[in-house]
């Protein structure tokens, strides 16, 4: 998480595009519809993508019909998704809240012979625009952190405005950059838990979903 420049081949490959996510994980959730566009229906389901540490990132798939016709999503398979993160707002109880998923482009089944789980992959590629003032702070165990917020533009003149988390040296170097800043970022999608306080002074459990940066540059 520490190198705050990176060579240009590096990010060389994903030129062509401006947002790209490569999952590889369990399935945890059986499909549920989520909205029809244009006469076409899109399911909702979880993956889980494990970490080094042990702990499971839970993301949210959106998926065509289109793309599931032939095969069934069901819970415990592990499968491969490619696709692009899409945020939207969601009205809930009076406010606007961020919702962040993963739109599949394509999905894979795991053959049994690639059923490891430490093949577990989480790979986001963006490339977009600085649109609010970083916003740098301090972890409980001392470490640098900086939020960020990148607008990522895609078709129909429609953006996608995606938080991202910069830690230690990155965190530094984001920290400085000014809003409209063009960037690319290397990372991985991540979900955290937190515990919130409703109307009615209830606690309340929530998962945020942000892009955890491991790479960076202007």
């Amino acid at each position: 998480m520490e190198n705050v420049q990176l060579q240009g081949t590096v990010l060389d490959e994903n030129r062509c595009e401006t947002n790209k996510a490569v999952l590889q994980g369990v399935v945890l959730t059986e499909l549920k519809f989520s909205h029809k566009s244009y006469g076409e229906s899109f399911y909702l389901f979880e993956v889980g993508v494990g970490r080094k540490s042990g702990y499971q990132d839970e993301i949210k798939i959106v998926i065509s019909e289109r793309l599931i016709w032939d095969i069934s999503i069901n819970a415990g398979i592990r499968v491969k998704v490619e696709g692009q993160i899409r945020t939207y707002n969601e009205e809930n109880e009076g406010k606007s809240r961020l919702n962040i998923v993963v739109f599949a482009r394509g999905i894979s089944m795991i053959s049994e012979s690639e059923n490891d789980y430490d093949n577990d992959e989480n790979y986001i590629y963006l490339d977009g625009f600085l649109c609010k003032p970083p916003i740098r702070r301090t972890s409980p165990l001392g470490r640098e952190l900086c939020d960020i917020m990148l607008a990522v533009n895609r078709m129909y003149n429609k953006s996608d405005y995606i938080p991202c988390i910069a830690w230690g040296r990155n965190a530094t170097y984001a920290g400085g950059l000014e809003v409209g800043t063009k960037l690319s970022i290397i990372g991985r999608i991540q979900s955290r838990e937190y515990k919130k306080r409703d109307a009615d002074g209830n606690i309340i459990n929530r998962i945020a979903y942000e892009v955890s940066i491991l790479k960076i540059e202007e």
